[in-house]
C-alpha cells in the first residue's frame, strides 16, 4: 500500500478512533487523522469529508516522512501504554525530519489519572502468573516505562485536561517533562448547540458501555429505592455491552416494570435528544485493577446539555462537579446512598440554564487543541 497522502498541515494519531474524535474533528482546526482501528461506536456518517487514514505504526512513520507539509502531530498521551508503539513512531519521524531540516512538532493531551507503574499495578500484573510469565511481564512493563519517559521527553507541548492528570504526570514523569511546554486546560464542555427539547423533570439518564466499570449494575440496584421515594421517576439506559442481558432482566423486574427503558446502541442524534430532555445524568464509574475513569464522556455530554450529574469520585472532574452543585459519591457507596443522591438531584430540579451557566463559552478540549496545534508552529520546547 502506498504511503498516505495527508491533506492538512496538522495531524492526529489515535490508536483507536471513536465517534467523539469525529465530532471534535468537525469543530477543531482541520487535521489529518491516522488511526489504528475503529471503536465499536464508530459512526460512518460523521466520517464523511474527514481525512482519515487507517495506518500501522510503520505506516505512520512513512506517512510523516513522505508528507513534509505536516508540521505538527498530536499523539496519544504518554501513559496510554498500548499506544506507545504508534506514538514513538511519530517521535522517530520527528527526529528523522529534524536531520533533514523539516521539523515536526509532537504534542499530546493528557487525562490519565491511574498510575500504571505504581505498586498496586505491578502486583496486579503478575498476580497468579508463573515465574517465567511474571518475569516477562515485568520486563515488558519496564520497557513501557522507558517508552513513556522517552515520549514525554520528546514532546513539544503537553496539555492536561484535569488536575489529577497533571499531578500524576508530575509525580511519575516529572524529570522527563523538564523543558516541555505544559498547561492545564480543564476538560469542561461548552453548552451543546443541538436543538432544544422540553425537559422531563422525572427523567434519569444513563449513557455508556454496559460494563461493570461504568456503574450500571449499581444504578439498577439503586433504582427501586429511587421509585420508593419518587414513584414518577423514569430511567432511560442508552448503550451496549456484555451486561445487556442483565440490564434487560433488571429492567423487567416487577418492582421497576415500566419505569426503565433500555435502548441498544442508538444513533448520536438520539443520544443528544435524550440528554437534552433528561434532568439527571448518572455515571457511577468503578475502578478496576487496570482501569480508572479519566473524565467520562457521558458526564461531559450531560453537562453540555444542562443535566444535573451524579458521578463517582473516580472521574477526573469530581472536584469540579462537587464544587458546582452536582452529586459526587464514593464508587462503593451502596444502593441506598446512590438512590438518595438521584432523588435529591431530581427533587432539586436544577434548570438547564443554571447548569450551563457554570460552563465555559469555549469547550475546554477545543481550547487545548488550539494551544497544542496552533495556526503557526510554535517555538520549540518550554519557551513556547
Amino acid at each position: 500500500m502506498p504511503p498516505a497522502t495527508l491533506r492538512h498541515p496538522r495531524a492526529r494519531s489515535y490508536t483507536v478512533l471513536r465517534t467523539a474524535h469525529l465530532e471534535r474533528a468537525r469543530d477543531f482546526r482541520p487535521a489529518s487523522i491516522l488511526y489504528g482501528r475503529r471503536r465499536y461506536d464508530f459512526d460512518p456518517s460523521l466520517a464523511e469529508g474527514l481525512d482519515l487514514h487507517p495506518t500501522s505504526p510503520p505506516a505512520v512513520l512513512t506517512a510523516l516522512l513522505r508528507n513534509p507539509r505536516v508540521t505538527a502531530v498530536e499523539v496519544n498521551e504518554p501513559l496510554q501504554l498500548d499506544a506507545l508503539p504508534r506514538s514513538l513512531a511519530v517521535v522517530a519521524a520527528a527526529r528523522l525530519r529534524k536531520l533533514r531540516g523539516r521539523p515536526l512538532q509532537v504534542v499530546s493531551y493528557a487525562i490519565e489519572n491511574r498510575d500504571p507503574f505504581d505498586r498496586a499495578a505491578r502486583a496486579q500484573l503478575v498476580r497468579g502468573a508463573g515465574a517465567v510469565t511474571a518475569a516477562k511481564r515485568r520486563v515488558k512493563l519496564a520497557g513501557q516505562l522507558a517508552g513513556a519517559q522517552l515520549l514525554a521527553a520528546s514532546l513539544d507541548r503537553l496539555a492536561f485536561g484535569t488536575p489529577g492528570a497533571e499531578s500524576l504526570y508530575r509525580r511519575r514523569l516529572g524529570p522527563a517533562l523538564r523543558g516541555v511546554a505544559q498547561r492545564t486546560l480543564p476538560a469542561l464542555p461548552a453548552p451543546c448547540t443541538c436543538p432544544p427539547r422540553d425537559r422531563d423533570a422525572d427523567r434519569v439518564l444513563f449513557v455508556g458501555a454496559l460494563h461493570s466499570r461504568k456503574g450500571i449494575t449499581q444504578l439498577l440496584a439503586a433504582w427501586p429505592g429511587v421509585l420508593a421515594a419518587r414513584p414518577s421517576a423514569r430511567l432511560l439506559v442508552l448503550g451496549a455491552g456484555d451486561l445487556l442481558p442483565e440490564v434487560r432482566d433488571a429492567a423487567a423486574r416487577p418492582a421497576v416494570a415500566g419505569s426503565v427503558e433500555v435502548v441498544v446502541d442508538p444513533p448520536r442524534a438520539e443520544i443528544h435528544a435524550a440528554q437534552r430532555s433528561a434532568s439527571v445524568a448518572v455515571l457511577l464509574s468503578q475502578r478496576s485493577p487496570r482501569w480508572r475513569e479519566q473524565v467520562g464522556l457521558p458526564v461531559v455530554e450531560g453537562l453540555a446539555h444542562g443535566c444535573a450529574v451524579v458521578a463517582s469520585t473516580e472521574t477526573g472532574l469530581a472536584d469540579w462537579l462537587a464544587g458546582h452543585g452536582h452529586r459526587v459519591l464514593d464508587p462503593d457507596c451502596g444502593p441506598e446512598l446512590l438512590a438518595q443522591a438521584v432523588v435529591a438531584a431530581l427533587t432539586e430540579g436544577r434548570s438547564a440554564g443554571d447548569v450551563l451557566g457554570d460552563l465555559p463559552a469555549v469547550d475546554g478540549r477545543r481550547t487545548a487543541d488550539e494551544w497544542l496545534l496552533p495556526d503557526e508552529p510554535a517555538e520549540h520546547r518550554a519557551d513556547a
